[in-house]
């Protein structure tokens, strides 16, 4: 089976997490362009992808297929007009790292090419956009997957593995905290951050990933959302607090608190749930270790700590979303975080603004 050949549109922030993810899946798929506006930005990318993949030469000497690269550095193409882009490159895939305002144009535009699409959260910011994805993916037969990679997470695995068991008994609530800083430097290095037409606020860009988490676990549709969120010491448009709860239609009830104000770092990321016969706490910087893992029963994997260490709160989780996205293509079956998934938290976050 040949390589997957992958583009990525958007050489920012989060794009150094999707080098990394290509890299770690070469056997399955490789790099061949990208695009940006900023030349340097796509150079940088360029450079980390081979570092990284020499990295893993280095580790895995004996595997052969480490080898097998189809481009050399020089190779991998570079484009300012994504359109152009797409016009002139052999290429499957495309993965959406712009900013978030982008996600919805950029993903459309490469759909109706006949490309298979793997875009950053969120996935738009608005419903009616995001349906239009889901649709148009279904109508060409393409693969539309959103990068909530915190599902991969070892302990979140594990967690999900005791709620489909059934070992909570009756789901009571679930807590997702998201005690981050961002302060004004965060912001003055784009000008599009905290901003309502590419960004969000604290609720649709920091917590998000959370709120998806909370969401999947709790494993019913929301009937209803209350929040407050206000700005208290950022100079942006949208929210730097948010709180948000929600009653779901099974009668549990989800609790969120957001922020970006936490004082002088990042403290946390924590998802609770408690049950009639079970509690469990991930936290870490990125829902990464088991605090509490507590049943009524006990079962062989209770004693495994899938607790994992990382350097940043996206986590290290993007690799293991690509090897599920690639198998989903090559398999023809839906990824692990389609549209349909991708969209339940950006739902919940639009009723928390009113929208």
């Amino acid at each position: 089976m040949s390589k997957l050949k992958f583009a990525i549109i958007g050489c920012g922030r989060i794009s150094h997490k999707h080098i990394e993810a290509l890299a770690n899946n070469i056997g399955d798929a490789e790099l061949v362009a990208v695009c940006d506006i900023v030349a340097e930005k796509m150079d940088k990318d360029v450079e980390e992808y081979y570092e990284h993949i020499e990295e893993n030469r280095r580790i895995d000497s004996e595997d052969e297929y480490i080898e097998e690269i189809a481009a050399t550095k020089e190779e991998v193409k570079k484009y300012t007009d994504y359109k152009e882009m797409l016009e002139k490159e052999d290429i499957d895939v495309v993965s959406i790292c712009t900013e978030s305002g982008y996600h919805a144009k950029f993903a459309i535009d490469c759909l109706n090419a006949g490309k298979h699409v793997l875009v950053e959260k969120p996935m738009a910011l608005s419903s009616a956009d995001a349906d239009k994805m889901i649709r148009l993916a279904k109508e060409k037969n393409l693969k539309l997957g959103v990068c909530h990679q915190n599902r991969f997470n070892p302990p979140i695995q594990k967690l999900r593995r005791a709620i489909e068991e059934g070992r909570f008994g009756k789901i009571i609530n679930g807590t997702a905290r998201i005690l981050w800083n961002r302060n004004d430097d965060y912001y003055k290095q784009a000008p599009w951050r905290g901003t309502k037409e590419l960004d969000g606020g604290t609720l649709m860009n920091q917590c998000i990933h959370n709120i998806d988490l909370l969401q999947w676990m709790m494993g019913s549709e929301v009937e209803r959302v209350h929040a407050e969120r206000d700005t208290f010491l950022r100079d942006i448009e949208m929210e730097d607090f948010g709180a948000i709860l929600i009653r779901f239609k099974n009668g549990s009830i989800g609790i969120v608190e957001g922020s970006a104000c936490v004082y002088p770092k990042n403290l946390e990321e924590t998802l609770s749930i408690f049950g009639e016969k079970g509690t469990v706490v991930i936290g870490g910087l990125a829902v990464n270790e088991i605090k509490t893992w507590q049943f009524a029963d006990e079962r062989d994997y209770d004693k495994e700590d899938e607790s994992t260490n990382v350097d940043s709160v996206y986590g290290k989780g993007h690799t293991p979303l690509y090897k599920d996205f690639i198998d989903a293509i090559n398999d023809d079956r839906e990824p692990l975080i389609n549209g349909e998934e991708g969209k339940k938290a950006l739902e919940i976050i639009l009723k928390a603004y009113g929208e």
